[in-house]
């Protein structure tokens, strides 16, 4: 049986501004370096705002589910996914395949009993975390109908509104950790409306 590789995988966006592909790409393979690693490949997806697809994403996850990772080795578990919640089930699955995973910055590593304790731990807090979404929006439902609308006003004349439909995408897009600026263009919004929306939200 051909020896399983060691998968380092990299993300970035145009949002980011401390960790570009170069930067991450050197912390890792120096990390592989210095602990003995070799038989190294690298998945590298760089997304922009016009595309959020992960093709290395997706061909890393084929690779773990023929079997051929051994470890993954990533920046921060936030380049897994941009969701808690996702985050988690990624790493559940691929634990659960032998695979183990490690965060170099958050000096977390996964693997036999001690990682699924901290899974645990994790799933936990996603949970928590869905929850809070769901009672922040519904406050924020709330506060709006007791001033007698649903959400909205107008600005220089022109009338805008969030309907419940857009008041959920933007909890769900919030909680994945999407910017203030990919969240507006996203949901279609101005950044004004979405702000405001978000001022609600925390009252």
């Amino acid at each position: 049986m051909p020896k399983k590789i060691t998968a380092l995988y990299l993300r970035v966006s145009t949002f980011d501004q401390k960790t570009g592909l170069e930067s991450q790409r050197k912390a890792l393979t120096e990390y592989a370096e210095n602990h003995g690693i070799a038989n190294i490949q690298i998945y590298a997806d760089k997304m922009t705002g016009a595309t959020t697809n992960r093709p290395q994403f997706n061909q890393l996850q084929e690779d773990i589910f023929n079997g051929k990772v051994g470890c993954v080795i990533v920046w921060k578990l936030d380049r897994l996914s941009r969701s808690l919640q996702d985050g988690v089930n990624v790493l559940t699955d691929w634990i659960e395949r032998g695979v183990r995973v490690v965060s170099i910055t958050q000096q977390l590593d996964f693997a036999g009993k001690m990682g699924k304790v901290m899974l645990g731990l994790l799933f936990a807090l996603a949970e928590m975390e869905r929850a809070n979404i769901r009672e922040n929006i519904l406050r924020g439902q709330a506060a709006a109908r007791a001033r007698g609308k649903t959400w909205g006003g107008s600005k220089k004349g022109r009338h805008y509104k969030l309907t419940p439909e857009k008041q959920r995408a933007i909890g769900k897009l919030l909680a994945e950790n999407y910017s203030k600026a990919e969240i507006a263009r996203i949901v279609g919004i101005s950044r004004t409306t979405l702000y405001a929306f978000i001022q609600v939200l925390r009252r």
